[in-house]
């Protein structure tokens, strides 16, 4: 591949471009500043009535969250391996989903939906099946809409489905941690208060055990869905695709919480239904991973081939880069011995930067890429 090919690639995806939220001529600025401040005005609210009578709750179940958050905060940002989102637009994500999506929008709209139903339909139905038709509606489109104002606000780095998928999660995550700080506070007040710190726990681990497989995912699901609904300048429109995935999220998501109605209340049943919908989660996110991640690989390549070509990095170290886990573990396996192993996921590491560098230059010679690649040589001969 030639070097026209790598800042093509580089033009085409926008990485390395810069982002900054704070565009006062943007309207969707504007709009991200309304939601996320007015749900924050929220949150406050629910916080300042509760705080006085269950510091113990809100405090405990805001450390775990807090600890949660930066694990799945860790791994999410492991899996963006190409063309990495700038820190400002993942936190902004992050803001948007835990503040937002959560408290502007899906708590009013639940609120007022629900207690339609139970006029329409009776509190039977209300309780059995409000919360599965009720929070698909506001709380992912709720949450999409935060990867649709960023597409509008950084669209010089908002470029791929890859990138809807990643912003999607952060979104997800935001909302995840949250709604569940909330729950626990929500719950200290049940036996009257009494045992405010046991039942808050008790809560916070069962969100902790069943977080992992709903917002963050469905979140994935549907951002990647936004981008190929809207398109962009390097993602051609495809409707069907975009509105399937949003759709699917939609629907994963009214599954989780219809457990109850949809079980009659058994419980064998509903751990049934748990299980082979945490599946469901499972498969249609890593197959929309696969499908979104394709074209950000052929990213790395097209940046990465010219050093391969140069000597810089390896066929092998190339194969790598623009692979799966499964090109990027085999690379480090071959290693022999211990030291070996850690030799060659320093290099990894190096080679990464240099994709970076090399993506934040347009492709041409700066004094970081020379850096760069000075510590890829370093790292080969030490």
């Amino acid at each position: 591949m030639t070097i026209a090919t790598r800042e093509a690639a580089i033009a085409r995806t926008g990485w390395g471009n810069p982002f900054t939220l704070w565009q006062p001529r943007n309207a969707c600025f504007w709009v991200y500043v309304l939601g996320v401040g007015y749900g924050a005005w929220v949150l406050f609210g629910t916080i300042n009535e509760g705080i006085r009578l269950y510091a113990p709750a809100l405090t405990a179940s805001a450390l775990i969250f807090a600890i949660y958050a930066v694990l799945f905060w860790w791994f999410t940002e492991r899996i963006d391996r190409y063309s990495k989102q700038p820190l400002a637009l993942v936190v902004a994500a992050f803001v948007w989903g835990g503040f937002a999506a959560t408290w502007a929008i899906a708590l009013s709209g639940n609120s007022a939906l629900i207690d339609l139903y139970g006029k329409w339909f009776g509190e039977g139905f209300q309780q059995a099946f409000g919360a599965g038709l009720t929070a698909p509606l506001f709380e992912e489109l709720g949450k999409a809409s935060g990867v649709l104002l960023l597409m509008f606000i950084a669209p010089q780095v908002v470029r791929t489905a890859y990138d809807g998928f990643i912003l999607g999660a952060f979104v997800g995550l935001g909302f995840e941690i949250l709604e569940d700080i909330s729950y626990g506070l929500n719950s200290a007040s049940d036996e009257f208060g009494s045992d405010q710190l046991g039942t808050s726990l008790h809560t916070v681990g069962l969100r902790l055990l069943t977080g992992f497989s709903s917002h963050i995912l469905y979140s994935a699901i549907a951002g990647a869905g936004i981008v190929y609904l809207v398109g962009t300048v390097a993602q051609r429109r495809r409707p069907g695709l975009g509105l399937g995935l949003v759709l699917t999220a939609m629907l994963l998501h009214g599954l989780w919480d219809a457990n109850v109605g949809l079980a009659n209340g058994n419980g064998s049943v509903i751990l049934l239904l748990i299980i082979v919908e945490i599946a469901l989660a499972f498969a249609a996110v890593i197959a929309v991973f696969h499908l979104t991640v394709r074209p950000e690989r052929e990213a790395m390549r097209a940046v990465m081939a010219p050093e391969a070509e140069n000597g810089v990095i390896t066929q092998e170290e190339l194969d790598a880069l623009s692979g799966g886990w499964r090109q990027r573990r085999r690379y480090r396996a071959a290693g022999q011995g211990r030291a070996a192993k850690r030799a060659r996921h320093h290099r990894l590491e190096a080679a990464h930067d240099l994709a970076d560098q090399l993506a934040a230059s347009g492709g041409v010679e700066s004094g970081r890429v020379a850096f760069a690649r000075s510590e890829l040589e370093r790292l080969r001969t030490s």
